[in-house]
């Protein structure tokens, strides 16, 4: 029988278990490999054709199982053996996933290649803490930016966004912490609200909330690490301002 080597990059969504797509889940189904990251969920294997090679290739505890060239690698050695190769991701794949790299190169080698979106972490994990990254009145537009870039600097467009209105929402980025922080301050925006939420829409989920003067010492006081992103802006403030509401209406309610 002739293989048909095929590629499809999977988003499984932030983390919690529901919030991957029936697109995705049906894809999984019909996988021969799968190749998953260390931020899958691991619940999400139940849904994995029972008969596919399961290929841990994620990163845990600062050590990478493989590098990328070696995962390229990995995925066309095994689509040209198996067939349909599933590479499931946390989040997007197309949201710093590297997605995009690891389906130009099985295309390069013969392969299929498609793509199942998945909710972004970066949208989705300010949502499950009730901040909006738009809203009226507060913001009009929103910046999704890495920590970290390939050469392991602060993104220069961190500075950038400093200067806007816009909420800032940063992935990867608790190493930096302090030049993020340094950058909004020389912007005058010390009184800015920032939220940091670690392992969202997971039950392990903390968050720690502040401005940009406070928000390093609540990150010590809670012991927030990756992985976490951090949201920086005047929406921040909904999540208190729904909770006053609803307090006031239980109040009522009681009265």
């Amino acid at each position: 029988m002739n293989v048909q080597p095929k590629l499809t990059v999977v988003g499984a969504g932030p983390g919690d278990v529901e919030l991957i797509t029936l697109k995705a889940i049906n894809v999984l189904k019909e996988a021969d490999v799968v190749l998953y990251d260390a931020l899958v969920n691991s619940e999400l294997l139940s849904y994995v054709n029972p008969e596919a090679e399961l290929i841990f290739v994620g990163k845990r505890r600062g050590c990478y199982r493989y590098q990328q060239e070696q995962i390229n690698e990995l995925i066309v050695a095994r689509g040209h053996t198996h067939g349909h190769v599933v590479r499931l991701k946390g989040g997007d794949p197309f949201i710093f996933g590297r997605g995009a790299e690891e389906m130009e190169y099985a295309a390069a080698n013969g392969m299929q290649v498609a793509v199942v979106p998945g909710i972004s972490s970066s949208l989705a994990v300010p949502a499950y803490q009730n901040i909006p990254l738009t809203k009226r009145g507060s913001a009009e537009s929103f910046w999704v930016i890495t920590g970290t870039t390939k050469e392991h600097q602060l993104s220069g467009d961190v500075a950038l966004a400093a200067k806007s209105n816009a909420t800032v929402v940063i992935l990867m980025g608790m190493g930096k912490l302090s030049q993020i922080i340094s950058l909004f301050k020389q912007e005058g925006k010390q009184e800015l609200p920032v939220a940091i939420i670690q392992n969202g829409t997971t039950p392990q989920e903390k968050i720690g909330v502040g401005t940009v003067d406070t928000i390093e010492s609540v990150v010590q006081e809670q012991k927030l690490s990756n992985p976490a992103i951090i949201v920086l802006g005047e929406v921040v403030k909904h999540r208190a301002q729904l909770e006053k509401i609803q307090e006031e209406v239980v109040v009522k309610d009681v009265v």
